[in-house]
């Protein structure tokens, strides 16, 4: 029976891990979307989309597909999935790892925050005109400043609770440097929120922020346990893999028909 791999995904390193391991031969590769997105990008490998249940539907999953091993590579955000992911992942004994990019290299005068609550409090004293690029979760932290205007970029429309002078700017990145000078030039923007998601894709927010010297609140991303194996690309994922899956035409003890 061939191994398989079920990838928590919704992020760039899960479609990169995907498309690397859907060309193995004798490797049944599953990706999971939340399902928070009408419009996903395109996936190689099994695609399923829609939650578990938790963490015992997870496991439950886990047992009823055979999986070998489990990657989480979610958002990192996406606290209580990867919380769900780490449970199942020791109710089953199915190998376990999460696929974490590394967090910014944040600027000694950016202020660090540790929830979206702790920066709404923050921006009346930094800012009156706030781009608010924290997704489209979350923004009822903002919902009660009725002094400050904000402009929202987010992929979808976001649910309400919203503040109440909000500009919804729907769009998809990456953006390049110049998009984002433009965006913050046009709206006057003088503060910019933002979550340390890391990576390439949603950097030059930061950096055209850093080059019209506005102030920047960052929202400190979740700390993962001592106890989850976290691996900071997909190559190390590979690597990891390659110990964990057996070799083509065999297959591990408890996954054997």
């Amino acid at each position: 029976m061939s191994a398989h791999v079920l990838i928590l995904g919704g992020t760039t390193e899960a479609r990169r891990l995907a498309t690397a391991l859907a060309i193995r031969p004798g490797l049944r590769v599953t990706t999971s979307l939340a399902g928070r997105v009408s419009r996903p990008g395109a996936v190689d490998g099994e695609v399923r989309v829609g939650g578990f249940g938790g963490a015992a539907g997870l496991a439950g999953w886990l047992r009823a597909h055979r999986v070998t091993a489990l990657v989480d590579a979610t958002h990192p955000f996406a606290e209580r999935i990867t919380a769900n992911a780490a449970e199942a992942a020791r109710a089953t004994g199915v190998p376990h790892a999460v696929l974490r990019r590394p967090g910014w290299d944040l600027d000694d005068d950016w202020f660090s925050v540790a929830s979206l609550a702790e920066a709404a409090r923050l921006v009346p004293r930094l800012g009156q005109r706030v781009f608010l690029s924290t997704g489209r979760l979350g923004l009822a932290a903002f919902a009660h400043l009725t002094g400050t205007q904000f402009v929202v970029r987010s992929v979808e429309p976001p649910e309400p609770p919203m503040p109440p002078h909000s500009e919804l700017v729907l769009a998809r990145g990456p953006f390049t440097l110049a998009d984002e000078l433009d965006l913050l030039r046009a709206h006057r923007i003088d503060v910019l929120v933002t979550k340390d998601s890391g990576g390439a894709a949603t950097a030059p927010k930061l950096a055209a922020a850093r080059s019209l010297s506005l102030p920047v609140v960052v929202v400190r991303r979740p700390e993962l346990t001592s106890a989850v194996r976290a691996l900071p690309g997909v190559e190390g994922v590979l690597d990891w893999l390659a110990g964990v899956i057996p070799p083509e035409g065999a297959c591990a003890a408890d996954t054997c028909p």
